[in-house]
């Protein structure tokens, strides 16, 4: 019968830290407790939101900081676009402190970074211990900008004992504040000098500091042995027990990897039975009940098999059964690479995963494998296209090379596909809109949507991955040569680009990065892995124009109307109060029901809803004025 087995396998390669030793404000009443409360200006633009909320997820994954549209607190984060990319370290000002994401600082790296000096964290080389690693060029720094070279001493930062990284995203590229003489940084040892400033996002020991910093749990792998038929496996958040185990399988023959994984063997036993890998418990930490559960597998049993994924939710502690969902099902041909595959869970109560391996009716010599378990509290990513030997292909695939993902909808309905084109050396990644089943029911063109691109580091564990991505917001300016612009419908301005089940699907321009990624980026971290790479991307709703619609709607009603006539009103159903401040200047929002309502609204995140309030909240809040002063960027 199926069993699941621990396997070694070289299917992992892990980061090999740096034989070196970032710089952090010392622990005390500088540092913000979690959730950190937040607003968002109405003047920030509108990637530049989307790319904010994006971030915050990172810092949710990569550590244990959250982050709350603010309430009542006197300490919270002002996130508005004034002049450039800048912050001050540590929690320094109540009611309010700025952090500016100005004009062109909209990348996830760029607001991480900001984020981070917010946190607590100095620039990377602005430690005590930097002049063993890089050398700061003061002639060739613009005058007025000397500020963010200086060095920190070390009775007023720690470095927690991590090392010197090349790779954070606090450490500045070369060239930064030149005055056009030359370097303004050089590292000591030559091959890091094009390695700093990275801009991908935070490097595994950005994370590892910033948990010490605060004082988060550790996330380690560890394997124990308990008896000859269960080992119990601790991953990060959960630990899989596996059921039902009692022989070690191998891969199939001609495999020579070593490493670990789990397998499931199907080439015994008979139809129907099945193994049971079961993760503990996993409780909510969120509002919302959005989950993304995130694995690597290799079929290499019958196409019968089963690889069945459920989760059983508890209603308390007394509860020992559980009600179990089947969420997702693996079948089919098997496979000859590891495949990525994503499973959208949303428990609202505790829950655990369970990996079911079934036989099926055909003879197998083999079964599933199972690898790089990942799950946490955010959206799935909406479309990814797998190419594996990309490599390969690359370097003998004729130029303008299409491989196209299948025919996609998005939240409120517009249809779409994702494309990935190669041309050596680089590879460019686009989204092109289709016709679809809900065209006569939408607005053209498709405006003010969020187009995130992104390249996988397919690092195992997610804490430590720095995957690049790349985002812009659907515009009346982004038009073909010809004058078509890229949003506008298909059926009128596409042209037919394949047929689906007697349909002829009509085709917009495709539009977005010729040059997403090269060759030699490729080449780095593990955007390679086992020879396939992960392009992923998401198409996100008209989220914050509902926003901002929310914000002209009680524009006008706070012109018109009186406290005491909203209140009256709110009996009847037409208005909710949402909140009363008494900063320098009292106020009262509200948030209307009628006639304006989100039920015909499709927004499935709806962790995202939460800063709706948040935003209307800015209207009924003061500034006490801008202190720019010690401000790092």
């Amino acid at each position: 019968m199926p069993v699941f087995s621990y396997i070694k396998m070289s299917h992992l390669h892990f980061i090999q830290p740096l034989n070196l030793q970032r710089s952090s404000i010392l622990p005390g009443n500088n540092l913000w407790t979690s959730p950190v409360s937040y607003i968002l200006d109405s003047g920030l633009d509108l990637n530049a939101k989307g790319v904010i909320m994006r971030a915050f997820d990172q810092f949710r994954v990569k550590s244990c900081i959250d982050f709350k549209p603010r309430d009542s607190e006197d300490y919270y984060l002002k996130i508005q676009k004034l002049d450039g990319c800048w912050s001050y370290v540590g929690r320094v000002f109540a009611n309010g402190q700025d952090l500016s994401i100005g004009a062109r600082c909209d990348t996830l790296a760029t607001v991480e970074h900001e984020i981070l000096h917010a946190l607590g964290f100095y620039h990377e080389q602005s430690r005590f211990d930097r002049d063993d690693y890089v050398q700061i060029v003061y002639a060739n720094i613009m005058t007025g900008t000397e500020h963010n070279f200086r060095k920190v001493a070390s009775n007023a930062s720690t470095v927690h004992g991590t090392p010197y990284d090349y790779m954070s995203v606090m450490h500045y590229g070369k060239d930064a504040f030149t005055n056009g003489n030359g370097s303004t940084i050089i590292t000591i040892d030559p091959k890091f000098q094009d390695v700093i400033g990275q801009r991908l996002e935070m490097s595994p020991y950005d994370a590892k500091e910033l948990n010490l910093l605060y004082s988060c749990s550790e996330c380690l792998q560890i394997v124990e042995q308990y008896g000859e038929n269960v080992e119990i496996i601790k991953i990060c958040m959960f630990t899989f027990v596996l059921v039902q185990s009692s022989d070690h399988t191998s891969l199939p023959s001609g495999t020579q990897q070593k490493g670990h994984f789990i397998h499931a063997s199907t080439a015994s036993g008979q139809e129907g039975d099945s193994a049971k890998l079961e993760t503990e418990v996993v409780k909510l930490n969120r509002g919302c009940n959005v989950q993304c559960l995130q694995f690597y597998y290799f079929h290499s049993g019958d196409e019968s098999d089963e690889l069945n994924i459920w989760i059983r939710e508890f209603e308390d502690e007394q509860d020992a059964t559980g009600t179990p969902r089947l969420m997702g099902q693996i079948t089919g041909s098997p496979t000859s690479h590891w495949k990525l595959h994503h499973v959208s869970l949303n428990a609202t109560k505790p829950f655990q995963v369970v990996f079911e391996a079934r036989k099926g009716a055909g003879s197998s010599t083999g079964g599933f494998s199972v690898d790089d378990i990942n799950l946490s509290e955010t959206e799935c990513p909406h479309v990814f296209i797998q190419i594996d030997d990309l490599e390969n292909r690359l370097n003998t695939s004729s130029s303008g090379t299409r491989i196209y993902s299948q025919r996609q909808y998005s939240k409120d309905g517009y249809a779409y596909r994702v494309a990935v084109i190669l041309d050596k050396p680089n590879v460019g990644m686009y989204v092109q809109l289709l016709s679809g089943e809900f065209d006569d029911q939408l607005q053209w063109p498709c405006l003010q949507r969020q187009m995130i691109f992104q390249l996988l580091d397919q690092t195992p564990n997610r804490q430590q991955q720095m995957s690049k991505q790349q985002t812009f917001i659907s515009v009346r300016t982004q038009v073909t040569a010809s004058g078509i612009l890229a949003w506008s419908n298909p059926r009128e301005n596409g042209s037919p680009v394949f047929n689906d089940k007697n349909e002829t699907v009509y085709g917009g321009p495709l539009w977005g990065f010729r040059t997403f990624a090269n060759l030699e980026e490729l080449q780095s971290r593990e955007f390679l892995k086992g020879g396939s790479a992960i392009f992923m991307f998401n198409f996100e709703g008209r989220l914050y124009a509902v926003m901002m619609k929310l914000l002209q709607i009680t524009l006008i009603i706070l012109q018109y109307l009186i406290l005491s006539y909203l209140q009256n009103l709110s009996t009847k159903g037409w208005f909710m109060p949402i909140d009363v401040h008494k900063n320098a200047r009292q106020c009262a929002c509200v948030l209307p029901i009628q006639p304006f309502s989100l039920k015909n609204i499709r927004i499935k995140n709806c962790c995202l809803l939460r800063n709706i309030s948040s935003v209307i909240r800015t209207l009924c809040e003061s500034s006490l004025g801008d202190q720019k002063t010690n401000k790092l960027v």
